[in-house]
């Protein structure tokens, strides 16, 4: 044993020892191994050393261990040494530490039993299962299943599941698992739901075949092989099942804590229900067949409620209520014989007494008499050639007798079951292949072995030599089909031992002969065993010390069967006349049945029983005669037929093995027994696999594989372009004996060990380069390190010198300051001392000027004063010498001017009557005036100047003359204080000397005042500072109870937030999931309606002759029918086709038509109801969300709002200046008025007319600016309009001859130009408006001064009126002409100056109104909707035809067939989507529709949209799995319901329309259901377009996402033993991340051709994203081999490529991005650390989006690729588990791939003017007319 490795075995190698109690024990060597040791030195686990001895005669080494990284395989034939310890061992870890029941060995699934409910056989498993390589998926039932029923299609052949195992391995339930995969991925092909048929055949046949043992509470007593057909398509058409060898003693015997069959024990506990009280039964206790085990319950199991169970199973079976009452009557009537008590009469014979209650409801119960029951109870007839003989029988075999009546009926009954299963289970639809599953006992070995043991272990002999012929035989296709020679294998083959059990003279013929004999015993037969084969036969021996029993070597161990009672079982005799009894039964048929012929039974379902053949365990009786004879023939004959049978069965179906290991004998949740499942393991044939296949070459790689692992190992120069080649050269230099290796032609075979040398040349290759990695880090560190510290010394020393200088410095400053002290000291004294004496000269100084001042000041007061009266009288004098001189002057003017005037006068008199000296005063008289009005001006400039710096003058002089009269009271108030002071000075004097001794007085009274003031002063101090610790105290409690009151405000408003936040987000969920549950009944309602359509076509092809040119009918039943029924002519047409079927089908079974149609009725109310439900939901969602977008439409509107303030103002000011130019011309009408007769009166007219028509041109120009004004806000409302949408504009329809604009980054430009091109337009208008401004200043300052040139021209009115006439008249005119003349200049001026504005305005008016035109219709482009998000609203210029249309289309009601057949039927959508406008079939049959509502025709618009929806219909039921085709019918599905609702004349849609498009808004239908209709329609066609899409990606994404390496290098790969998983290296059939994203770029492209709706894209697009995250997530839980950190990093690189796609496409915020929230933090749990608590924690709060059971499978799964990670301990995956026990989540482990989320359809209204729209020739629409 492992010589060949011995130099494997060097210090530190692992080894396994064998050990009494664990079977196996690892251990380390100490030192290396050399040929001539005898003794190995080792180590074990527990610290432990120990000395291995070697047997000395064949120096066989112990088994090597495996690496760590190939512990707890998939694949027990990937490890690299093959033998049991290694087996053992890596079932030990993955069942225990991994929590993992399912292992591969070969072609072998292992499957060790829980003792656990585990939740990894859902529907969600099966899904992630089917369709998936039997490699790539951890170890399950499902993937043998999924295995089967793969080659079953594949190769065209029959196909077997062998499961096998000892009692309480868990066989049955496997077996119905692998049943419940088949009926849910293959499903029925017909109405009856036969795979539920199937599945509830098992709780009838556990119910009366399984019973409690002491190893398993639900046991089968029986094996059975169940033959699952299918037919061409692979559906489930029936089922047969055959039973072998029933345990007919456990009826009436159980050992110890054992129980009888379940049936038995469900009777007794439904007894009380009123149909069973005539069986007359009561507690299991009362009976003896079922208390004799002593423990009559079974924890957590009800029988009551699973006798309820039975009874439905036997009803979908189609076995009525009265078979089954009758199965009861025999079941009960079975209990009640056990009851009946046998006495002995004498030694010789027995008696029942009279009168038996149990047997007398025996009797009752089976109709048979009491007399006659009794009677052969206790007698036996004996026959002879002449005479008949009835013999009493002793109480014994009374009682024997009675037991064997009991079993003999319940094998009739379990027979009579099992045939009327197979036949409701049958079908009459020919079939195909078939899938058979075989639940068999396993090889036993028990202290006492019987003949039940003995079959037991010869079917497994039979079935173990199969085996290994079938693994022969797949060792030799896999060494011929890798072209490598063949050699024998040495195996152990079994035949010897069959031929000793089934040859002729062998054990079983001997016992049939032995029963034929008269007075055979088992002491004879044993006899005749040793004298045969004793001596004969090798694999026969005799026990030592027993003559009554034989040993058998078998495959698996050497057993010891005792002889006594296999005559007796072989014979299973019973009484005939107690048959005979029993056939004379009159009121029981179904006992009577019982025992008849199986040719003449009947079938309580009435069903016909077929042509097909049942098979069963029952010999033939299909010859006369043999019914009599039946239960003589003996058992052992009729199990070796059935085996050959099942054989010969065997051997025509491709195998698949499943063998069940029982971990532990107490029923323990995963507890290991290593002892037990070593003896399951060598007896279920596992270690004789591993044997035949670590015999050859048993280790297996591609040549890529080897060289994606092994490429360490090689060199550059060894690495060639052929990998073969390479792999070839690198083996040859690796492995120097050729024979431990061969190539074949796609893979490298390895002897044993051979991988596990690679791996340990690999490995030290690594660790080599990672040593050179650590010395390197480490030299590294430790120079950082040392700079670290050296850094840190030259800091410390630094701060130590600088302290030292500092405590200097501060020294010398001490001693400074101590020198600078005694300078200022001395300073002081001296200075305080010459201060003191220049006090006292000062004061001398002081007394002694003063007095000088005084006598001073008295001689100045009195010369001022002389000064003053003296200057008072001279100013007298002078004014009065000035006034009369003045007026002497003055007379002697007026005299000469008034004679000079007069003279004047008379000269203008006569120069007034002289026309010419009028004219030629004239001529220069406006020159004059205008000299003289600037003369004027210049000369009020001078005088303003002037009297500006007079009057700065006066306030000059002013406050001069304040300040001196002020000091001047100074003064005077201080010499009146010097004259009081003087006289004051002798009296204060006096006064001085007695303040003195008041002084003395008051300074003791002082004192006293001040100790009593320094003692208040403390006390108040001390009480302040009391009140202050109190203040502070009350403060502190102020300021905490403010921090409180804060803190709770704080908190209530979180509360409140959170509150309305959860409130919102429940509202929403609410509303998702009630738009979920109305769209999967929708689903749902549209499967039944499918499943209608099927079964009339079915009903119609079997009522019809099928001729060979038959075509299926289309069915035209509407999935809405209850919300608009009618009678099109087309529907009329049909029904008038199909009328002569409708006769036909009267005499059918219409009980399922009534059933569909009440589903269907019941569905479309619930309908209604969620419907109602979905529309109060949406308006609590509305509400809530109207408070949140209040605010946001406030501030969308503030510059609108802006807007309209700004023109508002420009309309207040235009106002103004409209009022004022109206009082000025009102003002110049009056002043016309005073002067109307005045000349110049028609220079007023013209100026009149001149102010009218600049007020005329200002309202002009005000209408201009407002029509600008307007032009901008619609376009601002329409940009905030297309905001506030929830969802984007579908794109604008544009002509044929406009160039299409495709780049996004154009849209972009456009659109920027036109915000620069509007801020222009308003930087403009606010210039105007500036302008306009200052015109207006101006006008007021010219109305001003016109008022105040009126108010002069009054003045000089009024002054005139005084003059005498003709001096008045001159005056007059003077004034007027030049009044006129000024006007006239001055509004020419300003007339002009405004022609120029308004000329330059209508210009720039012109110029805005012609780019805005441009901007409106000017630029028409084709972009997709998913890059239009931020493009504004654009009406589109499509010229006009000569003729205005009103956009409607009239077609004739006899073509509506062909409309419907060109626009729908026959229409190709790739055609429309690249050639014309998108949604353009949608636009045609609106506009069919608008035409019938306008000539107001109901029945036209009933059959034109009835037509249309069963058109859209039938198209995706034939083209259903083309995703253009749904996308494109989809698209035009919600633009049609989008027409419905834009022109339908609700103002909830109507704001969104032109004023031509409310125009043609529907006259006379109100639309709202068949809204509701198309609305489910698009509801369905979304759900269509999600499985089309799911179906194109699903086996894209486990290849993409998981399996291929898009960073080459990063991940490893292991050995993967037989089951080969799917390759990660790309070939040209393998799907790459690249093959998602152009799959993903296919779907989005089509759907932006189409015109979908933007919105509804980004939910298709979260869809795929949830498809891709949750399919990818399911794999990873479901693949060990993909839980690695290598492999979390793939899946992190490809999720951001995914996310990258996202941006590229604008789709970032369409919620895709969250749904692969779970996949991305499993990727990051895959490279995170695994060890500490804190890792733990991180854990916890990192995966939130993964649920507890998804957190501990990714951790149970994670799986080194290399040495140097390590595993996830069990105590950390326990700790997370804790951590997470407070989750309150779903216990499921995989997503829900079916899942779909909710689908909305925003209503987007088209821009698109409907009389614009041309249809192409193309569409073979010509008998359309445009109305």
């Amino acid at each position: 044993m492992n010589q060949e490795l011995d130099f494997m075995f060097l210090k530190y190698a692992r080894v396994w020892i064998p050990d009494p109690e664990e079977v196996w024990k690892s251990a380390e060597l100490l030192k290396d191994y050399k040929a001539a040791d005898s003794v190995l030195h080792l180590q074990l686990e527990d610290g432990k050393d120990l000395e291995y001895k070697l047997d000395p005669k064949t120096k066989n080494l112990p088994h090597l261990r495996n690496p760590d990284i190939l512990v707890g395989e998939n694949d027990l034939t990937a490890l690299s040494y093959l033998h049991e310890p290694a087996v053992l061992h890596n079932l030990k870890v993955r069942f225990i530490d991994s929590k993992l029941i399912y292992t591969y060995c070969g072609i072998v699934l292992v499957a060790i039993n829980p003792y656990e409910t585990l939740p990894i056989y859902g529907a969600d498993i099966i899904n992630a299962y089917s369709g998936q390589n039997m490699g790539d998926m951890d170890p399950h039932i499902f993937a043998v299943a999924e295995e089967a029923y793969k080659q079953m299609a594949r190769d065209e052949r029959n196909q077997s599941i062998i499961v096998s195992g000892e009692s309480g391995a868990g066989k049955t339930v496997s077996a119905k698992y692998a049943m419940r995969y088949f009926a849910t991925v293959s499903g029925s092909a017909s109405e009856a739901n036969v795979e539920e048929k199937v599945l509830a055949s098992n709780p009838i046949m556990e119910a009366i075949g399984n019973a409690k043992t002491t190893r398993n509470d639900n046991s089968s007593r029986f094996g059975k092989y169940i033959e699952i057909g299918f037919d061409k398509r692979y559906h489930i058409i029936g089922a047969n099942m055959r039973t072998y060898l029933l345990e007919k003693s456990r009826v009436v015997f159980q050992a110890d804590d054992e129980r009888n069959y379940h049936i038995f024990y469900q009777l007794c506990a439904a007894s009380r229900f009123p149909e069973l009280k005539a069986l007359k039964l009561g507690s299991a206790n009362d009976f003896h067949y079922t208390k004799q085990g002593r423990n009559p319950a079974i924890d957590g199991v009800d029988d009551a409620k699973e006798m309820s169970t039975t009874r439905q199973a036997f009803t979908l079976l189609g076995i009525n209520e009265s078979y089954q009452m009758g199965l009861f009557q025999v079941l009960a009537a079975i209990l009640h014989l056990g009851n009946v008590e046998v006495k002995d009469r004498d030694a010789d014979s027995s008696i029942i007494p009279p009168n038996n209650g149990h047997l007398l409801t025996f009797c009752e119960l089976m109709g048979v008499t009491y007399q006659d029951m009794s009677h052969w109870l206790c007698h036996k007839k004996l026959k002879t050639t002449s005479e008949t003989y009835i013999k009493p029988v002793p109480k014994l075999q009374a009682i024997n007798a009675r037991d064997a009546l009991a079993k003999h009926i319940y094998a009739k009954l379990f027979n009579w079951i099992v045939d009327h299963v197979n036949k409701a289970l049958h079908t009459t639809v020919k079939q195909h292949s078939f899938i058979g599953v075989l639940d068999i006992y396993g090889f036993e070995t028990f202290e006492i072995n019987s003949f039940e043991q003995f079959c037991i272990n010869y079917a497994n002999e039979k079935l173990q030599q199969q085996f290994n012929m079938h693994v022969f035989k797949l060792e030799q296709e896999e060494y011929m089909k890798e072209q490598i020679p063949w050699t024998l294998i040495d195996f152990y083959d079994n035949q010897p031992c069959i031929n000793l059990i089934e040859a002729k003279m062998g054990v079983l013929d001997l016992l049939d002969e032995e029963c034929k004999m008269p007075k055979g015993s088992d002491d004879s037969w044993a006899q005749k065993l040793y004298n045969t084969h004793l001596k004969t036969c090798a694999l026969f021996e005799k026990p030592r010390m027993s003559n009554k029993a034989f040993i058998i070597q078998h495959f698996a161990d050497k057993v010891e069967y005792q002889c006594e009672g296999f005559l007796e079982k072989n014979k299973d005799t019973v009484n005939e006349e107690q048959i005979r009894v029993l056939k004379a039964s009159k009121k029981f048929d179904l006992l009577v049945e019982l025992f008849q012929d199986e040719e003449k039974a009947t079938s309580p379902t009435g069903a016909p029983t077929g042509k097909r053949t049942v098979l069963s365990v029952k010999p033939d009786k299909s010859r006369q005669g043999q019914a009599s004879k039946e239960h003589k023939k003996t058992v052992g004959l009729q199990f070796r037929n059935s085996l050959q049978l099942l054989m010969e069965t065997l051997n025509a179906t491709t195998p698949h093995y499943v063998r069940c290991i029982k971990p532990n004998d107490y029923k323990h949740a995963f507890t290991f027994d290593p002892k037990r499942a070593v003896q399951q393991l060598r007896a279920c044939g596992v270690l004789e696999t591993i044997r035949i296949s670590a015999a050859g070459f048993p280790s297996r790689w591609t040549y890529q594989e080897f060289f994606s692992r092994y490429r360490v190992l090689m060199k550059q120069k060894d690495v060639l372009p052929d990998k073969k080649l390479t792999c070839k050269n690198v083996l040859e230099k690796l492995v120097q004996d050729p024979d431990k290796y061969q190539f074949g032609k796609t893979k490298i075979f390895f002897r044993a060990g051979q991988v596990a040398y690679l791996e340990k040349l690999r490995a030290d290759k690594l660790r080599a380069a990672c040593i050179r990695i650590q010395k390197t880090i480490r030299c590294w560190l430790a120079r950082k390190k040392y700079l670290r510290m050296k850094g840190a010394a030259v800091t410390v020393q630094r701060y130590v010198r600088g302290h030292q200088a500092r405590c200097l410095a501060k020294f010398l400053r001490r001693t400074r300051a101590a020198v600078v002290v005694q300078k200022f000291q001395r300073m002081h004294v001296q200075r305080s001392r010459y201060r003191r004496m220049q006090a006292a000269a000062l004061a001398v100084q002081c007394i002694l000027r003063a007095y000088m001042a005084r006598q001073r000041y008295k001689a100045l007061v009195r010369e001022h004063r002389a000064v003053i009266i003296q200057k008072t009288v001279r100013g007298w004098l002078a004014r009065q010498w000035y006034k009369r001189t003045l007026a002497a002057v003055v007379r002697l003017q007026c005299c000469v001017r008034r004679m000079r005037a007069r003279r004047e006068l008379k000269k203008l008199k006569i120069e007034a009557r002289s026309v010419e000296h009028f004219k030629k005063l004239n001529i220069g008289m406006e020159n004059k005036i205008m000299q003289l009005q600037r003369r004027v001006d210049e000369q009020n400039k001078e005088n303003r100047l002037i009297s500006e710096r007079l009057m700065g003058l006066e306030s000059s002089h002013a406050a001069e003359g304040e300040r001196l009269r002020a000091e001047l009271s100074r003064l005077r108030s201080a010499e009146d204080d010097a004259k009081s002071n003087a006289n004051r000075v002798t009296t204060l004097l006096e006064e001085l000397a007695r303040l003195r001794k008041e002084l003395e007085t008051t300074r003791s009274e002082k004192k006293v005042i001040e100790d009593w003031a320094e003692t208040y002063r403390d006390e108040m101090e001390q009480m302040v500072a009391e009140l202050k610790e109190q203040n502070g105290l009350l403060k502190s409690e102020k300021d905490d109870l403010n921090r409180l009151i804060q803190e709770q405000n704080l908190q209530m408003t979180e509360k409140m937030c959170k509150a309305i936040q959860e409130e919102t987000q429940q509202l929403e969920t609410d509303l998702n999931e009630e738009r979920s549950r109305y769209q999967n009944l929708l689903t749902e309602h549209l499967r039944l309606e499918e499943r209608y359509d099927d079964l009339k076509e079915e009903i119609t092809l079997s009522m019809a002759v099928p001729k060979p040119g038959h075509r299926r009918t289309d069915s035209t039943h509407s999935s809405n029918e209850s919300e608009y029924t009618y009678n099109s002519e087309l529907a009329e047409s049909e029904e008038g086709s199909r009328g002569g079927e409708d006769v036909t089908r009267g005499n059918l079974d219409m009980s399922l038509f009534l059933k569909l149609q009440k589903r269907v009725t019941e569905l479309e109310q619930e309908k209604q109801s969620l419907q109602n439900e979905l529309d109060r939901r949406e308006e609590q969602f509305q509400r809530a969300r109207a408070r949140d977008d209040e605010q946001h439409k406030k501030a969308r509107s503030a510059e609108l709002e802006y807007e309209s303030l700004k023109r508002q103002e420009l309309e207040s000011e235009n106002k103004k200046l409209k009022h004022d130019l109206g009082e000025m011309r009102q003002s110049l009408s009056g002043s016309a008025g005073a002067t109307s007769a005045a000349p110049g009166s028609p220079a007023y007219k013209v100026l009149l007319d001149q102010l009218n028509a600049s007020c005329e041109e200002l309202e002009v120009r005000k209408e201009e600016v407002l029509i600008l004004r307007s032009q901008l806000v619609s376009q601002k409302e329409a940009m905030q309009h297309k905001d506030e949408k929830q969802t984007m504009t579908e794109p604008v329809l544009y002509v044929e001859d406009v160039q299409k604009m495709r780049d996004a980054g154009e849209i972009t430009q456009a659109y920027i130009s036109l915000k620069d091109t509007n801020r222009l337009l308003e930087t403009q208008l606010q210039a105007q408006r500036r302008s306009h401004e200052n015109e207006v200043e101006v006008l007021r300052g010219e109305l001003q001064s016109i008022k105040e040139e009126n108010n002069r021209q009054q003045q000089l009115l009024a002054q005139n009126l005084q003059l005498p006439p003709e001096a008045r008249i001159e005056a007059s005119l003077q004034h007027e002409i030049t009044r006129l003349t000024n006007e006239n200049l001055d509004l020419m001026e300003q007339l002009e100056k405004q022609d120029r504005t308004v000329r330059k305005l209508k210009k720039q008016l012109k110029v805005f109104a012609k780019k805005i035109g441009e901007l409106e219709g000017g630029q028409v482009e084709n972009v997709s909707p998913g890059q239009t998000v931020d493009e504004p609203i654009r009406p589109v210029n499509i010229p006009r035809r000569e003729k205005d249309f009103q956009g409607m289309l009239e077609y004739k009601k006899e073509d509506e067939l062909k409309l419907v057949k060109n626009l729908i039927l026959e229409l190709k959508p790739r055609g429309v989507a690249v050639n014309l406008i998108p949604g353009l079939p949608a636009y045609i049959l609106f506009m069919c529709l608008r035409h019938a509502d306008y000539v107001n025709d109901d029945q036209k618009v009933r059959t034109l949209l009835t037509s249309t929806i069963n058109s859209i219909k039938k198209v995706l039921k034939k083209r259903g799995d083309d995703f253009e085709t749904v996308s494109f019918w989809l698209s035009n599905t919600c633009r049609f319901l989008h027409c419905l609702k834009q022109y339908s004349g609700d103002e909830q849609f109507m704001k969104f329309n032109t004023t031509k498009q409310n125009d043609h808004c529907l006259s006379n239908f109100d639309l709202a259901e068949y809204r509701q209709v198309l609305s489910d329609l698009a509801i369905q066609i979304y759900q269509q377009l999600i499985k089309c899409m799911e179906n194109i990606l699903q086996p894209m994404i486990v290849s993409g996402m998981l399996e291929h390496e898009t960073i080459q290098g990063v991940s490893g790969v292991k050995p993967t033993g037989l089951r080969k998983r799917t390759s990660s290296i790309a070939d040209e059939g393998t799907y790459t991340l690249d093959s998602i994203l152009r799959q993903l770029n296919s779907f989005h492209s089509i759907m932006c051709q189409h015109g979908t709706d933007p919105e509804l894209i980004k939910q298709v697009v979260k869809q795929q994203f949830y498809i891709i995250g949750a399919v990818t997530l399911n794999n990873l839980l479901l693949r060990k081999d993909m839980c690695s950190w290598s492999k979390g990093m793939q899946i992190r690189y490809n999720v951001s490529q995914l996310e990258e796609w996202l941006r590229d496409k604008n789709l970032m915020n369409c919620g895709a991005k969250e749904t692969l929230e779970p996949l991305i933090q499993a990727a990051q749990l895959l490279q995170v650390k695994k060890k500490t608590d804190e890792d733990a924690e991180a854990i916890c709060s990192m995966c939130n989006a993964l649920s507890t059971a998804q957190i501990v499978k990714v951790l149970n799964l994670y799986t080194p690729v290399n040495e140097f990670e390590e595993r996830v301990a069990v105590t950390f995956i326990r700790t997370i588990q804790s951590r997470l026990r407070d989750r309150m989540e779903s216990p499921q482990l995989l997503m829900d791939t079916k899942m779909i989320y909710p689908v909305t359809f925003p209503f987007n209204p088209s821009s698109l003017a409907l009389e614009t729209i041309q249809i192409p020739g193309s569409l073979n629409l010509t008998f359309l007319t445009r109305v």
